[in-house]
């Protein structure tokens, strides 16, 4: 046996694939890095003696759950919140894709809801994005507030994500998250309801006991140690450029100042049975939610994360990381809710999952100042040697899913 090779991130040595989906055991549970300057993940998916990922065996229990008892809860939690003066009485954040389509409309014309929903601006609009965004309201009957933070720093944050985490969604992600907390406190809404949890794709399964959010984001109590993109904020604050309220908007309401406010935030998906593609057909019928017109780069699906230029770089920098691209994800899930093979499924994760997505490339690179060739350098720092060989002078990934759950 030769030397062990070096891994990154807090990764498993061994590479596995889930038995029943595409997935590997490389995924991180979590989407959020904000705990270590490295961007290492300590927590990644779960897989049983059998080999098959915890979003799997979630999906199997899910065929257990009494749907009918959870919608029930679902009419006795909004019942506390309903009132009688027009005010809003639910925040549903959300872009105005097939999920946050789906959530806010069957909100407010099935269970009776006044949702407003509120909007962390993407980086860059695609025009199919800002299209299906006006629908949302303009043909879905939906109130809605565009939030668009410090268009300055948010590229900076999202430069310094890129350069020192290989993660340029991290800013996008925080603001994402924070929002719908921050408008309810805003608008004295004590409700604020996401779609799915993370757990539906492999976070832990304990996740989904609970329809309640985690709101504990950071590791320290100080916010000018807090970083973005890997850089404290004391530091974008001594370069002259900002001021700590800059920052606001990505600064999450701790536990108790939500106590305090009687915000709660859940998850539909506890309440209601989650399958991304009839939210799909949900959102087409109802909010004139429509996919693109072509197949998204690195994928097969025309309708997932379509509103964003800088997203194909997200998922890119997910398969130079942990060799999962955007095809895995869209194949995994939909295996798991039965609309394609697992054959079928590895066969289009070996077609697409390698593509690199060249059609906004350079808007991404204007968008982070940064030129190809410390694009690429700053991309072949983040390739985990036990996951990437170079071979005459080609990277290659050592470990690929076949249809029998192996690897080649």
């Amino acid at each position: 046996m030769g030397n062990k090779l070096e891994t990154y991130y807090g990764l498993p040595s061994e590479v596995k694939f889930c038995k029943r989906c595409v997935i590997s055991n490389q995924r991180p549970s979590s989407t959020i890095e904000f705990k270590n300057d490295k961007g290492e993940r300590k927590k990644v998916i779960h897989f049983n003696e059998e080999g098959v990922c915890s979003a799997c065996v979630y999906h199997e229990e899910k065929k257990k759950i009494d749907w009918r008892k959870r919608e029930k809860k679902l009419k006795e939690l909004l019942d506390q919140f309903r009132n009688t003066d027009g005010s809003y009485n639910v925040i549903v954040p959300g872009s105005g894709g097939k999920d946050s389509g789906y959530t806010a409309h069957i909100l407010k014309y099935k269970y009776g809801m006044n949702p407003l929903t509120v909007t962390w601006a993407p980086h860059l609009y695609t025009d199919i994005g800002w299209e299906n965004f006006q629908a949302w309201m303009h043909t879905g009957g939906l109130d809605n507030i565009l939030y668009t933070p410090n268009g300055r720093l948010h590229r900076e944050m999202t430069k310094n994500a890129f350069h020192n985490l290989l993660h340029p969604f991290q800013p996008f992600i925080l603001g994402q998250r924070v929002i719908g907390p921050a408008m309810a406190r805003k608008f004295n809404v004590k409700l604020v309801m996401y779609g799915e949890n993370q757990a539906e794709y492999g976070n832990a399964i304990e996740e989904n006991a609970n329809p309640i959010m985690s709101m504990d984001f950071f590791s320290t109590t100080n916010s000018l140690d807090m970083k973005f993109g890997g850089i404290p904020m004391r530091e974008y604050i001594d370069s002259g450029r900002y001021a700590e309220g800059d920052f606001a908007p990505y600064m999450a309401s701790n536990k108790q100042d939500l106590i305090d406010a009687g915000v709660h935030v859940h998850y539909l998906g506890y309440y209601l049975n989650w399958d991304p593609q009839e939210s799909y057909y949900y959102a087409t019928e109802h909010t004139g939610f429509k996919a693109n017109t072509v197949r998204t780069e690195s994928t097969y699906s025309k309708y997932s994360s379509i509103d964003d230029k800088i997203d194909p770089f997200h998922y890119f920098t997910t398969f130079v990381k942990f060799g999962i691209g955007r095809c895995t994800y869209d194949a995994a899930q939909e295996v798991r809710n039965e609309k394609i093979s697992r054959e079928e499924a590895a066969y289009l994760v070996k077609k697409y999952d390698s593509e690199f997505p060249k059609k906004y490339f350079g808007e991404f690179l204007e968008y982070i100042n940064t030129t190809k060739d410390e694009f690429w350098k700053t991309i072949d720092k983040y390739k985990s040697p036990h996951l990437w060989n170079k071979i005459d002078g080609e990277w290659r990934l050592r470990h690929t899913v076949t249809k029998d759950g192996t690897d080649d």
